[in-house]
């Protein structure tokens, strides 16, 4: 089985950390392609289209040559992207799909972001002392204490392949209009969300779940990075999801 990851606002495929190499410990059948959204990565110099549906043409052009079906587990603006795509796909291409504190147009502004985040979001977009800002994004996304370590590879990954404000506002305004369609896009998915998480409420997820009957688990007390604060409880609940 092949499996698309996609991160979220502003983040690339080397924000993943270690994460990758854990699931693919836990799925040793499975293939885990980290597929960047434009404007990140290695496609930091490409301008991010200001739609959700634009990105998700994107980068399904992108992953063209992976063979289908496919499932895909995508974190926070990612999880739009791939919400987006499972709607538009054909019946049968997406797998499974697993989304990560992510939010939709079913939820009102200020539980797809928390009012108290806005501020500190437009902060650090201006900010230009870049290890500080970095190390901002991760206090205000992580609810675990912050190596220095870590703030480090984070600033050497903006440092390498720099996204620009402008393409972080693009993104910024995709993730605000953004809203899917009515019709359910998979049987199931698999929704995973922070009760700890500081930027989107998770009852984003649990709206998710109740309009389409999906499965959810809330982790008590994680935030928005999820994958950086415990990988291995999201291993358990895809392990658990899963049809065996």
């Amino acid at each position: 089985m092949h499996w698309i990851l996609l991160r979220g606002l502003t983040r690339e495929h080397a924000h993943w950390g270690s994460f990758p190499a854990r699931l693919g410990e836990a799925f040793p059948e499975h293939q885990f392609h980290l597929v960047d959204l434009p404007g990140t990565g290695v496609r930091y110099r490409e301008d991010s289209p200001a739609t959700v549906a634009a990105i998700r043409e994107a980068v399904s052009r992108h992953v063209s040559h992976i063979p289908g079906p496919f499932s895909i587990l995508a974190l926070s603006m990612g999880g739009m992207v791939a919400l987006d795509w499972a709607q538009q796909a054909a019946d049968g291409q997406i797998q499974n799909l697993v989304l990560i504190n992510t939010s939709s147009g079913f939820s009102p502004p200020w539980q797809r972001m928390r009012p108290g985040v806005w501020p500190r979001i437009l902060r650090l977009l201006a900010r230009q002392e870049l290890f500080d800002r970095e190390r901002d994004i991760l206090r205000l996304t992580s609810n675990r204490e912050v190596p220095l370590s870590l703030a480090k590879q984070w600033y050497s990954i903006q440092r390498q392949r720099p996204v620009s404000t402008r393409n972080a506002i693009n993104q910024l305004a995709a993730a605000a209009r953004y809203k899917p369609g009515e019709k359910r896009p998979v049987p199931d998915a698999l929704i995973l969300a922070s009760r700890g998480d500081r930027i989107v409420h998770w009852r984003c997820s649990s709206t998710l779940e109740e309009r389409w009957q999906w499965t959810m688990k809330l982790h008590p007390d994680a935030g928005h990075d999820l994958p950086l604060d415990d990988p291995e409880w999201i291993i358990q609940q895809i392990r658990n999801w899963l049809p065996r």
